[in-house]
């Protein structure tokens, strides 16, 4: 019982196999010689928890500006972004300075009483907690822009 096949079915179909197999071992030696684990853990993402008023994006920008973005990452104890080489400590100690920063949109009133940022070495995901106290805001004339009359 053979199966009739022709010449160029067959020519085909062995090229087809050959590509296929040839761009999986590219794909491997690509992986195999990437740098990613030299340069240290790339910040992954951050995590905001405790939120209630404040915009989740206000924070995470307020968050990234002190250095702690994706761009950036940790090797050893030290944070290492585009521009600039920091201790980590020093980089956790501007986020939590700089969450408490954040304002709600369209008001300048800051509602972040204290912020908790830690920072897993393994993964590079950073999980801030913030705190909101109204009871020590001054609500008096906070308003960016005049309402309408």
């Amino acid at each position: 019982m053979f199966i009739k096949i022709r010449r160029d079915t067959l020519i085909i179909l062995l090229l087809a196999f050959i590509l296929i197999l040839s761009g999986r071992l590219l794909t491997y030696i690509a992986f195999a010689s990437s740098t990613q684990v030299e340069d240290g853990v790339p910040i992954s993402g951050i995590i905001i928890k405790g939120n209630d008023i404040v915009p989740i994006d206000s924070i995470r920008v307020n968050i990234a500006n002190s250095g702690l973005r994706s761009g950036s990452y940790i090797k050893g104890d030290m944070l290492i972004t585009s521009k600039r080489e920091l201790p980590l400590n020093e980089a956790i100690k501007n986020a939590q300075e700089f969450a408490t920063y954040t304002t709600i949109p369209g008001t300048t009133v800051q509602p972040i009483a204290a912020a908790d940022v830690k920072v897993d070495k393994s993964t590079g995901i950073v999980t801030v907690t913030v705190i909101e106290d109204f009871s020590t805001v001054d609500l008096s004339n906070k308003t960016s822009k005049t309402p309408p009359s």
